[in-house]
């Protein structure tokens, strides 16, 4: 009998939950390596206003941040045929180590839903470690839940027992809307309502993931709710709102593998430079908040590996009559840049070589104490001491 991927993602996700099937602490053993946070400077970026020392909007990243690790000024992502350089396309690159490691299986509006077909980050270092699902998180952008597709993939040693969890206001949005269902105390129109737009929100839930929660993950936002309440209006939004839940995660969680997804850059599709620009200093500043929680709690004091990487690079050329893109396979939307830092990692310098995107998947496997076996790029021992 057949049984389709959602039905079954259904079944497998409800045993998690339940206890039934055990998570990868059945045969992983203990996680004693540093934390690392990957910090996708998403949305597409170019050198000149993150990197180049007069014209940059990220000061903290190139004045201070650099000092305390290695810069990757040369980053690129390779011109194969048919690579595209966008933001879920890059941030697979990254969390699997490969080129067109995945596959098309839908489409959210103009997004494409991109499972990956090799294991990523996550599910390799829960298999590895006895890592619960919490402790290996995405943080998301309120606006792309086709990105929570990129937290396990379709591998068959691997897959959904092995995922990540994600918080963002979509999953928020979905546990306030069941609260106020299991409550039963709001007016009936507010019911009506909440019911509708449950409806709404769950059936983007493609794989069924987001309807199996830990009573961890109901107590975050549990949290938050009832700090932030339920308008919306209180609440940090776009980019500084990822900083916001990353930097509670560290306290609530303790995340020891953590992605933070920030994406405002990519609204310069919609306005003018300037759009662009003040996203870029939006995410500096947010790098300057988590590198100061990491800085200020035990669990991560001295003990945390940052490594910082955009999605893709944006075009460079003023001539173009649409400026500021990244799907037009011009040359600088494959240049982009890294910066790596903590424990392990050279202080102060610069491997100033050509570096494969690939590359930052088998070197955070490296750094946690795992393989990441399908990886094309090559692990970057030049920069570990």
């Amino acid at each position: 009998m057949h049984i389709g991927r959602r039905a079954f993602n259904q079944g497998l996700a409800g045993s998690i939950a339940s206890g039934i099937v055990g998570s990868s602490a059945a045969a992983a053993r203990s996680y004693r390596g540093p934390n690392v946070i990957i910090v996708r400077f998403g949305g597409g970026v170019r050198r000149a206003e993150t990197i180049a020392g007069q014209t940059t909007y990220a000061p903290y990243l190139l004045n201070v941040l650099a000092r305390r690790g290695t810069l990757i000024p040369n980053l690129t992502i390779d011109q194969l045929q048919d690579v595209d350089t966008s933001h879920a396309e890059g941030t697979l690159n990254i969390l699997t180590g490969r080129y067109k490691s995945y596959t098309k299986v839908g489409a959210q509006g103009l997004a494409p839903l991109l499972e990956p077909d090799q294991p990523t980050l996550f599910e390799a270092v829960r298999k590895a470690f006895d890592i619960p699902a919490h402790q290996a998180l995405l943080v998301n952008g309120e606006d792309r839940p086709q990105e929570e597709y990129l937290t396990y993939g379709g591998h068959k040693h691997f897959g959904v027992a092995y995922r990540s969890e994600v918080i963002g206001l979509y999953r928020y949005k979905l546990h306030k809307f069941r609260r106020i269902l299991e409550d039963n105390k709001a007016p009936e129109d507010v019911l009506v309502a909440a019911r509708k737009q449950l409806d709404e929100l769950t059936a983007h839930d493609f794989r069924n993931t987001a309807s199996h929660t830990s009573g961890v993950m109901q107590g975050f936002w549990d949290n938050w709710r009832e700090q932030y309440g339920d308008t919306g209006l209180k609440n940090p939004r776009g980019d500084r709102l990822l900083t916001e839940l990353a930097v509670r995660a560290m306290r609530q969680l303790k995340p020891q593998l953590m992605m933070i997804n920030y994406q405002d850059p990519d609204y310069v599709h919609w306005g003018n430079a300037s759009h662009y620009t003040r996203a870029i200093a939006i995410i500096d500043q947010g790098l300057k908040q988590l590198v100061a929680a990491a800085d200020s709690q035990p669990a991560y004091r001295d003990r945390t590996v940052f490594a910082i990487v955009p999605d893709c690079g944006r075009d460079a050329n003023p001539l173009m009559s649409v400026p500021y893109q990244h799907h037009f396979n011009s040359r600088s939307a494959h240049e982009i840049f890294a910066l790596l830092l903590g424990p392990g990692i050279a202080r102060g310098k610069v491997l100033d070589k050509p570096v494969d995107q690939t590359s930052i998947a088998a070197t955070v496997g490296a750094i946690m104490g795992f393989r990441m076996r399908a990886a094309e790029g090559r692990v970057l021992s030049e920069i570990l001491t």
